[in-house]
């Protein structure tokens, strides 16, 4: 972390350990914390005659010179307003709920978002100040955010494995807070000052998908604040298993979630034709739809559970596909607990 953002930081955490003591957790203030930071910059955008992206009403100045239950209502209602709007604003705004039902708690967190002067805060150190708010909520086992996360290390390591190139399209199926995709984007913008290349990573390149509209939030903020284009949002909320991909890429970098799919959700071997395999594992569904949606001379680095393409049946189908039609370069095994579920063995 930079030193200029450390101050900041502080804050952060400051006044997130009074809002615990009040009962928010960290998920839901860090939520609350993303809705208003959005608002903030667009007000100073606006400023500098850049204009503003949201409608007449739910705009900060409208908010902020509010107190007590008034300033409450005319909240809830701005996010309801604003997770209808199109692009980049209704993705960040995705099922935006208001958690801080404490008047005194919601306008402490207006003083600490307005008592700065965000746009003239380098675009590096703003993404890096919100990738450690993001890192530390992943690190709270209690409100289960631990399960988005990947270590930033882990990423970045498979990221300069995978070496994507400028020019190149990026999917991460599973995105959770676009870790990986952004690490993808800070490994190209590098490579060429060509303005068309740019332009493309900026705008084209990357494409994230998740399920929880909480993640989406933060994944689509994340890229927001890392300089990605702000009148489209790279994120869909969606669950991508349930369709054929609908473009080829030419890179995969994921993190699929371990487990089985959530209650009530769709039988993925029961919407997709398309599948080599029909099965409910949900890590090998995840790894064959990232099979398919590789155009030819693609390549993917998957974290996935230990053993998996070893289970007999589907497990062992699917590895001789791999083995028959794709380049299986490396299967290598990661330090058990890694992850936030210590004892979770990964590959």
């Amino acid at each position: 972390m930079s030193a200029s953002s450390a101050p900041l930081l502080k804050k952060f955490d400051a006044l997130a350990a009074v809002m615990a003591a009040g009962g928010v957790g960290f998920t839901d203030y860090l939520t609350q914390l993303t809705y208003l930071l959005f608002l903030k910059m667009d007000e100073e955008k606006a400023a500098l005659g850049d204009g503003s992206a949201l409608p007449e009403g739910c705009r900060w100045a409208d908010l902020a010179a509010l107190d007590g239950e008034a300033l409450v209502a005319a909240y809830e209602k701005t996010l309801a307003r604003l997770a209808l709007e199109p692009g980049l604003v209704g993705t960040i705004f995705t099922k935006a709920q208001n958690k801080l039902s404490s008047p005194v708690h919601l306008k402490k967190l207006f003083a600490l978002i307005g008592a700065e002067r965000w746009l003239l805060l380098d675009t590096d150190l703003k993404g890096d100040l919100y990738e450690k708010v993001l890192e530390k909520n992943g690190a709270d086992r209690k409100s289960g955010a631990g399960q988005y996360f990947t270590p930033r290390a882990l990423i970045q390591a498979i990221v300069e494995v995978a070496d994507p190139r400028i020019g190149e399209t990026v999917l991460d199926p599973a995105c959770g807070t676009a870790g990986f995709l952004l690490a993808a984007y800070a490994h190209m913008r590098v490579q060429s000052a060509d303005a068309d290349l740019l332009r493309h990573l900026r705008t084209e390149a990357l494409r994230g998908v998740d399920i929880t509209p909480l993640v989406v939030t933060l994944a689509s903020m994340n890229c927001y604040l890392h300089g990605l284009d702000a009148d489209a949002s790279p994120i869909r909320c969606a669950d991508a298993l349930e369709k054929e991909p609908d473009a080829l890429v030419d890179v995969v970098l994921a993190n699929p979630p371990f487990g089985t799919r959530p209650a009530g959700s769709v039988d993925i071997a029961a919407v997709r034709s398309d599948l080599y395999v029909a099965t409910s594992n949900n890590q090998l569904n995840f790894l064959q739809h990232i099979m398919l949606s590789l155009r030819p001379g693609g390549r993917a680095a998957v974290v996935l559970p230990d053993n998996v393409l070893f289970e007999a049946g589907a497990g062992t189908a699917l590895r001789r596909r791999l083995l028959a039609d794709f380049d299986l370069h490396t299967i290598l095994r990661l330090p058990t607990g890694i992850f936030y579920a210590q004892g979770v063995r990964a590959n």
